[in-house]
């Protein structure tokens, strides 16, 4: 065990070496101006190896790993499932803004976050249909000429749903996600959200 230790500061000893001819390589090759001449470097690699041989009795497997800083295999496939999940998620987020530039799409999307979001019932997610179909009719494009309030939820002014994301114009699922978040905060359920607009015409 003594022996693999010594082979280990060794090999450390070995690589801050060759990094520290590398560097002073850099320096004097590569960046004259920084080299002047009262500049000094020195290098040293170790003669000689006080014991080179590994304990005989250290399995040969548990043998020092001669490139410690490189990712294993069990690393490189930690990061490509990380890359796929997150490939997934993109390719899923891009199918349900396809899916919502439909009224239809639109409509499940949304009740699909009032239920896994906000707990709200059936009979809420029927308030907030009523009231965006009467808005909008569920349309991402839509916009009201003489107050220029926008989107899905009718948005005004529209730019507040950037507190969301910035594609608000085009992606109707930032619009539906502004649009519940406005009447969580606001009325706390689409219900009474729907009330409102059938006294004043607006909520």
């Amino acid at each position: 065990m003594k022996g693999l230790l010594n082979l280990l500061r060794l090999i450390r000893a070995r690589r801050l070496s060759i990094l520290s001819a590398a560097m002073a390589f850099f320096l004097f090759a590569i960046e004259p101006s920084y080299a002047s001449g009262t500049m000094q470097a020195s290098v040293t690699i170790p003669s000689s190896i006080q014991s080179s041989t590994p304990d005989p009795t250290t399995p040969p497997d548990e043998l020092l790993d001669p490139n410690p800083n490189s990712p294993t295999l069990i690393e490189l496939d930690a990061v490509k499932a990380v890359d796929a999940n997150e490939m997934a998620l993109v390719s899923l987020a891009s199918r349900q803004i396809e899916m919502a530039k439909k009224p239809d799409g639109a409509r499940a999307i949304a009740k699909e976050i009032t239920t896994s979001k906000y707990n709200w019932s059936s009979t809420e997610f029927s308030c907030l249909n009523q009231l965006w179909t009467k808005e909008s009719n569920w349309r991402y494009q839509a916009r009201n000429k003489s107050s220029g309030a926008h989107g899905i939820p009718q948005a005004l002014p529209a730019t507040k749903m950037e507190t969301i994301g910035t594609d608000w114009r085009t992606n109707p699922v930032t619009q539906i996600t502004w649009g519940l978040k406005y009447i969580e905060v606001r009325y706390k359920t689409p219900c009474k959200a729907l009330k409102k607009f059938k006294r004043s015409r607006w909520y």
